[in-house]
């Protein structure tokens, strides 16, 4: 009995499958994620230190409370909920974090994604919160108060060198 030739169409259907039962495999013997289809990429750099952004509500706080490095929990004032007021949470923590050079063009494009609107009668200030593995086994996590944002004016931290707002 003669073999008949193997189609494309059969061919490529065979490829698929193999690679469906290699993926399958690949994710049943991983907890389900296989790194290339990995829904947490972010996982990729457990352990390496990280900076997000924060701001919190501080009116009625004098500047000697507010200007302090201290850990999260102990920050003073309320949360300035960036969903209530219609911020995209990632952009402005990008925007915090990755922003090298505090220009007055940059920080004006804050207090815009903010909303000018929402300064009018609080101040708020602006956090870079910095997290890092510790002892092998928990996280600290330090915030470094960088702009207050006053109704009429912002200010740099009085306490933190040039370079943290201006490097090349």
């Amino acid at each position: 009995m003669e073999e008949t030739p193997k189609t494309p169409l059969k061919r490529s259907v065979r490829i698929m499958l193999a690679s469906l039962l290699v993926y399958g495999i690949l994710v049943a013997t991983h907890l389900g994620e296989f790194w290339p289809f990995s829904i947490f990429p972010m996982f990729s750099q457990a352990g390496n230190p990280w900076t997000r952004a924060m701001a919190m509500d501080v009116t009625g706080y004098t500047n000697d409370d507010v200007w302090t490095i201290t850990i999260v929990d102990d920050l003073p004032g309320e949360h300035f909920s960036m969903r209530a007021h219609n911020v995209d949470q990632i952009d402005y923590a990008n925007f915090v974090s990755k922003t090298r050079n505090w220009n007055p063009v940059r920080v004006q494009a804050l207090r815009n994604m903010l909303g000018e609107h929402h300064l009018e009668n609080r101040r708020v200030m602006i956090y870079k919160v910095r997290g890092e593995l510790v002892n092998n086994d928990s996280v600290a996590v330090q915030a470094t108060p960088m702009l207050l944002l006053a109704p009429d004016t912002s200010y740099f931290n009085p306490n933190l060198p040039h370079s943290f707002y201006f490097r090349d």
